[in-house]
């Protein structure tokens, strides 16, 4: 019995509007009429009613902002994209699209409890929108189509957000107005499809253009200038969806070049894509946009597109520049570009796919455009483009695992900033900027390969006094824990090399090696910044001593198994027990090192940790609650080292 009120509501609102049609009512009061009476069991008379293309061309543009918010709406708002004024209507559309930004942040903010006064949500929005664009852009018949697509395509790219299925309707609507219709993939079970009507729906419902230039046809010129236009766009979708979906190509790469290193037992990021629905739907959509790319006309290394890339400016929202009347002041995403090199070198790579190989090397062009990227603010600079900055960590990995190091392999320092006097500035810079990215990146998996990514590189650099001078800059300059950390690592893996490279050398000639790192005078240049005097922390209260070894624990660490390594490797020799004999890295310590690096540095750190262990445990610190964590791994470092005696 109460639904009864309901029903005769509802039945009296279809009344209204099947009734109150013009010529009963004029448009401006018939408007009023259906406004109020909109509701989704109307719905169907409504589509019914519009099917009128007069009325429709009439009324229906301003129908749309009130219909998109209503749940079941899709039939009637593809009706007034078909019959109605295509460019009233495309203006509203675009109006509609821009309020969704508001709507957009209030999804991501709250996405499991959406708001009450929000039925359908913008993504629905969003995707409904850009179906009507599809439809209404192929219906205007203008001299210069272009001028309402790039206002469309700047608007549809400022709502964006990089989820699956906003991403898999921008697809849609650029394979319509490109005319580049792409046969459907094979079903999936990582596809994402959303509704496309104006593939799936019938065009020859399609009213003419009532507002048609009739003195001329389309300008011979448009369509290079909209494929430039829709080309830039796609760079911009294909960067704004690396930089919201981690897509693990660094890491991938990593795992890839080095199986060996993969902890068994544990699921790889390789494996990973391979099993998760999320990640697999992320690959391919990222592999339809790169597909989408190509279509548009970039799909080959040029040089054109190196120089751009290289030595161009920077382009991150190339739709709004102010002048977009010919295709070549039309820019593409740098961003978008990188991220589409890191793929095609990825896929290549990992799939065996058939993309172009970059014409590419560290120095000088992914130096060029890593500084390009890095040069101002680099961190605010990581943090707003995490995906185009593991792009960049990807490409990088590719190129030193392919042996890619210099366009001039006679002189890699072939960046023209390079200083005559300062010979180590190019690769030194390199180094700097891709730590930056080791520290300021968000994702773990990122920093490490970025990380690594710099180890390479400075062990590729040709000239020893280069690494060292590298190597002393870092551990004496650089204030985050971390990175010297991977310093004194770096400085391990060179005598390790140098020492191989000395034992290869004495077995096939007489000549030695004259490498730095296989002398003492590499550790005399580092000694102290390895290993730096401590004996003023005795003098500091425990809460002080706690805070220092908090925040220098990761270079401690290392700087203690550092030790371990240059002091407690003995060479044992006939009549001598383990742990007796020369030491195995005699040859490389400056004089009476081991003596002065145990005064200076050892005893005091044995004692500061000792006391901060006590103090912690007995409550001495005022009950702060001590959690020694890796200050117990240090503690029990620095009891092995005193026993190496």
């Amino acid at each position: 019995m109460a639904a009864e009120p309901q029903n005769r509501d509802t039945a009296k609102a279809i009344e209204a509007i099947r009734d109150a049609r013009p010529p009963t009512t004029d448009r401006f009061t018939y408007l009023t009429i259906v406004e109020a009476n909109l509701c989704p069991e109307v719905l169907p008379t409504l589509n019914e009613v519009l099917q009128s293309p007069e009325l429709t061309q009439e009324i229906g543009w301003d129908l749309v902002f009130n219909l998109v918010s209503l749940p079941g709406s899709e039939e009637c708002l593809e009706t007034v994209a078909r019959l109605g004024n295509p460019r009233e209507v495309i203006l509203k559309v675009l109006e509609a699209l821009e309020l969704l930004n508001g709507e957009n942040q209030d999804d991501e903010e709250d996405d499991e409890q959406r708001k009450p006064d929000l039925p359908v949500s913008p993504t629905h929005k969003f995707i409904t929108l850009l179906g009507m664009l599809a439809i209404l852009h192929r219906r205007i018949k203008t001299k210069y189509p272009s001028r309402f697509l790039a206002q469309t395509l700047q608007t549809v790219y400022r709502t964006y957000r990089p989820n699956q299925e906003m991403t898999a309707s921008v697809l849609n609507l650029v394979h319509s107005l490109s005319g580049q219709r792409r046969p459907p993939l094979p079903s999936r079970k990582s596809s994402v499809n959303v509704a496309n009507p104006d593939q799936t729906g019938d065009t020859s419902k399609n009213a003419p253009d009532p507002e048609a230039d009739r003195d001329d046809r389309e300008d011979p010129d448009e369509t290079e200038l909209e494929q430039k236009l829709l080309l830039s766009f796609a760079t911009c979708i294909l960067e704004a969806y690396a930089n919201g979906n981690e897509l693990a190509w660094a890491a991938r790469l990593l795992e890839f070049y080095n199986p060996e290193k993969i902890v068994p037992g544990r699921r790889t990021l390789m494996a990973a894509f391979r099993e998760e629905q999320e990640l697999l739907s992320r690959d391919s959509i990222v592999g339809k946009l790169v597909a989408l790319i190509g279509d548009l006309g970039l799909d080959s290394f040029s040089k054109t597109f190196i120089h751009q890339l290289c030595d161009g400016p920077m382009h991150s929202e190339p739709l709004e520049e102010p002048d977009l009347s010919s295709p070549d002041k039309i820019a593409l995403s740098t961003g978008g570009c990188v991220c589409l090199v890191a793929y095609w070198v990825f896929s290549s790579t990992v799939f065996d796919a058939g993309y172009p190989r970059p014409v590419f090397h560290v120095f000088p062009e992914h130096f060029a455009v890593l500084d390009k990227f890095l040069q101002d603010d680099a961190h605010a600079q990581i943090q707003k483009s995490t995906g185009t900055i593991e792009a960049l960590i990807g490409i990088g990995l590719w190129l030193q695992f392919n042996n890619l190091l210099s366009a001039n392999p006679t002189s890699p320092l072939t960046n023209p900033t390079t200083s005559p006097e300062d010979p180590t500035s190019d690769f030194m810079r390199y180094i700097h900027l891709t730590t930056l990215i080791a520290l300021y990146h968000p994702a773990i998996q990122v920093r490490n390969a970025a990380s690594v990514l710099a180890g390479l590189v400075l062990h590729s650099d040709p000239e020893d006094d280069d690494r060292l001078k590298i190597l002393e800059d870092l551990l004496e300059n650089c204030m985050f824990a971390t990175l010297k950390a991977r310093a004194v690592a770096w400085l391990r893996e060179e005598l390790l090399a140098a020492a191989a490279a000395s034992t290869t050398a004495s077995s096939s000639s007489s000549q030695k090696s004259n490498n730095l790192f296989s002398t003492p005078q590499a550790l005399e240049a580092v000694q102290y910044s390895v290993f730096p005097p401590l004996t003023s922390l005795l003098d500091l209260p425990t809460l002080d001593l706690v805070e220092y070894l908090t925040a220098n624990v990761p270079f401690i660490m290392q700087a203690v198994n550092f030790a371990l390594f240059l002091f407690g490797s003995k060479t044992a020799t006939a009549g001598e027990g383990k742990g007796e004999g020369e030491n195995k890295w005699k040859q490389v310590l400056p004089g009476n090192m081991e003596a002065t690096v145990r005064e200076r540095w050892l005893e005091p750190l044995r004692e500061v940790v000792v006391r901060v262990e006590r103090e912690g445990k007995s409550g001495e610190l005022g009950g702060e609650g001590i959690e020694m964590g890796p200050l117990e791994g240090e503690l029990g470092l620095c009891r092995r080292l005193g026993s190496e005696k």
